[in-house]
Parts: structure tokens; C-alpha cells; sequence
């Protein structure tokens, strides 16, 4: 009975969480931003990852509280801890853009949450990623690719860009320039203006 009780409870402590969430992202959209990031904070606070990547935006973004990006880092740490793909992202971020260049514990953690999320489908890591391997101080130029190419199918224009760039000068790739043009084509069709350039180049 004991047993059961506390799988009751844990229940109930999950159900409050997910509507306290729910209610948070509903006030948000109504323009209740002091609301919302109280909904938002006490499901956070119950340990609920979604919330807690809420509460990380809500510090970033100055929505509902001030702008603290220490304390949105704290957030997105704990969402991303418990495998949040987004707030792994955003961590690995904040770590490599506000932490300093010679912490490496940092740095090789924020290479970890990123290739999560990338493998998670986040675009957004995907496309970074490419970037930063290909951008490093020893590139991984293959590896800088898969992940570009991950971001392009998932409908990236700048990283089907950065694609078309790799076939043309050959970086991780044979070059090949009719490949190359055939993503800077793609990449133009989405709008992107690095490959219009290319083509009319």
C-alpha cells in the first residue's frame, strides 16, 4: 500500500506539472507573461524538464522576469540533464559563447549536449555543429558534413549553403562542382542569399 501511494503521488506531482506547464504556455500566448512564468516556475521547480527549458526562456528573453542569462543556463542545464533536446542545445550554447575559452570541461561538455541534440533531430544543433567542426582549430571536415547534411534535409537553406561549399572546395568530400551546384540550387529556392551568390558566381 505504502508502494502504491508513492506512485500515486509521483503521479499526481507529474499531472500538477504537466497542467501548471499547459497553463504557462496559455498565459504566455495571452500576453500574461508574469503568470506564465510563475506556472512555468513551479513545474520547474517539481523538476519537470519542459518547464524547466520554459523558465530558461523566460530569463533569456526577459519574458515575465528579468533577463538573467546565468540563471536561464541553470535552467537549461537541468531540462537538458534529463535529455530535453532543445535545452541541450541552448546550454551548449550559453557554455560556448559566456564561459571562457580555456575552460575545457565546459567546452567538451557543450560538445556532448550538442551532438544529443543533434541526434535528437534538433536542426538548429545539427546546422552548428556543422559549422563548428568545419570552423575548428583542427577541423573534422566529415564530420562537419554529416552534420550539415543532417540540417539540409531537415530544410536548413544555410547549411544546404555550407553543403554546396564543401562539394565545390572539397572539404570532407570528393569535389564535385555539379553536386555542388545542385545543392547551391536548393539552397537559392529557400531564399538563401550566400547561394544565389554562388550561382550567379
Amino acid at each position: 500500500l505504502e508502494e502504491a501511494a508513492l506512485q500515486l503521488q509521483q503521479i499526481f506531482r507529474i499531472d500538477i506539472s504537466i497542467a501548471l506547464n499547459i497553463l504557462g504556455i496559455e498565459s504566455m500566448r495571452a500576453g500574461h507573461y508574469r503568470i506564465g512564468y510563475t506556472c512555468f516556475k513551479l513545474a520547474a521547480d517539481r523538476g519537470y524538464s519542459k518547464a524547466q527549458f520554459n523558465v530558461g526562456l523566460c530569463y533569456e528573453h526577459g519574458r515575465g522576469t528579468e533577463k538573467d542569462l546565468e540563471k536561464a543556463a541553470f535552467y537549461y542545464y537541468h531540462a537538458a540533464s534529463s535529455c530535453h533536446a532543445m535545452a541541450q542545445y541552448r546550454y551548449a550554447k550559453y557554455l560556448l559563447h559566456h564561459r571562457p575559452e580555456n575552460e575545457w570541461g565546459g567546452h567538451q561538455k557543450a560538445v556532448a549536449f550538442l551532438e544529443q541534440a543533434a541526434m535528437a533531430g534538433i536542426t538548429e544543433a545539427q546546422a552548428y555543429l556543422g559549422v563548428f567542426y568545419m570552423k575548428g582549430l583542427q577541423p573534422k571536415e566529415k564530420r562537419g558534413l554529416k552534420y550539415l547534411l543532417l540540417a539540409a534535409k531537415n530544410g536548413d537553406a544555410q547549411s544546404r549553403y555550407h553543403v554546396g561549399v564543401c562539394y565545390e572546395k572539397g572539404l570532407g568530400v570528393q569535389q564535385n562542382l555539379a553536386e555542388a551546384m545542385r545543392h547551391y540550387q536548393q539552397s537559392a529556392a529557400a531564399g538563401n542569399r550566400n547561394s544565389q551568390e554562388r550561382l550567379q558566381a
